[in-house]
């Protein structure tokens, strides 16, 4: 029923192409826009889980790792494109804190009313909680060096470029490490799946709502300055919370999904596997994809105190929650509840501090 509601969002798709053609409002156009890539982020998703049935578990894990956060990715992209680079920060902290917080939680909520007590592997989950730590300090890093080097851009580029290198290597070594444990990177759990689809027409799906995202992508961007003059909310409000909402919805409805079925360590691997995925792999790509759209003004890993306090509860309360290899409702019910507070502190965040924090 829920994924025929999202099929059913696909035609947001051509009233976003009829309102750019036809001069629509800028606040409708964004909101058809941010509507329509829902379900084409969740036919990318399913094309490349059908490709994983066709491909086995290893290509297919590696499809995962590579494609599954490609509705944000293309975002950001056309972000960048616009010169909008708090606002690509913005997303990259709302993903991390709205996976660790927003997905599990959720999962930990709806699954511990369910299922009462649950348990899951402690090894797995506290690495992932390791690496989202180590993760989410390597991003703070050039944060931290930033007022030493701030009258140097060479040098805070050289940094940024740096640390976004070592952190692709780690999630590579991740991803292999993964491999070598027998771990399942397709998110297809331990459920026999038939494919639906063959090859194909699974490429086939998999280009056309690419396709689909980059126009979306496009509309929604070009929207952004408008709406935040409009509505008077910040580029970091709207990427913190909009934005990953609308490329991950997809993915975070499986994730409470398998928690329901009470298979909490799929639940974790798809939340937490998510975050690491924007941490070190989406992140520093983007450092280099700025160099290559707008070498002008390129993407520095460099947040403001908000987002790094922020990041760093989220990953600990993260890591914590996942290290005793049990969860329940109430610790669900604390990550939402902190999740709103943060929510509702960037909302009330005016626009010109978050400029003046970034050095605008």
């Amino acid at each position: 029923m829920v994924q025929w509601i999202i099929y059913g969002m696909l035609v947001f798709v051509p009233l976003t192409l009829l309102g750019q053609s036809s001069g629509w409002n800028a606040d409708l156009i964004f909101l058809f826009s941010a509507l329509a890539i829902v379900p084409l982020a969740k036919l990318i998703g399913d094309a490349t889980e059908e490709l994983a049935v066709h491909t086995g578990p290893r290509i297919g894990g590696l499809l995962n790792a590579t494609l599954g956060n490609a509705a944000e990715l293309i975002i950001t992209i056309f972000a960048l494109r616009e010169g909008l680079n708090d606002l690509v920060r913005a997303s990259i902290v709302g993903s991390i804190i709205g996976n660790v917080l927003v997905v599990l939680g959720l999962s930990l909520l709806i699954g511990g009313l369910k299922n009462g007590l649950q348990s899951f592997s402690r090894r797995t989950a506290g690495m992932n909680g390791v690496l989202l730590i180590l993760a989410v300090s390597a991003l703070a890093l050039p944060s931290l060096f930033d007022v030493a080097l701030a009258e140097f851009p060479a040098a805070e580029l050289q940094l940024s470029e740096g640390i976004a290198i070592i952190m692709i290597v780690l999630y590579a070594l991740s991803v292999l490490f993964s491999f070598q444990q027998g771990q399942d990177l397709s998110h297809q759990g331990d459920e026999a799946h038939e494919p639906k689809w063959s090859i194909p027409v699974s490429v086939g799906i998999l280009a056309v709502a690419t396709i689909g995202i980059v126009l979306m992508s496009e509309a929604l961007v070009g929207a952004v300055e408008v709406v935040t003059e409009s509505l008077g909310l910040s580029e970091i409000f709207l990427g913190i919370i909009v934005i990953p909402i609308v490329g991950n919805i997809a993915e975070h409805i499986v994730a409470v999904q398998v928690a329901y079925k009470n298979k909490m360590e799929l639940s974790l691997a798809i939340s937490l596997g998510s975050s690491l995925q924007i941490a070190l792999f989406v992140a520093p790509v983007l450092v280099f994809i700025s160099l290559l759209i707008n070498p002008d003004n390129p993407l520095l890993l460099v947040f403001t105190s908000f987002e790094l306090v922020a990041l760093l509860a989220a990953a600990l309360l993260a890591a914590f929650v996942a290290q005793d290899g049990e969860s329940n409702w109430l610790e669900g019910a604390l990550l939402l509840g902190v999740y709103l507070m943060i929510a509702l502190a960037f909302f009330e965040l005016p626009a010109e501090i978050v400029a003046a924090a970034h050095g605008g």
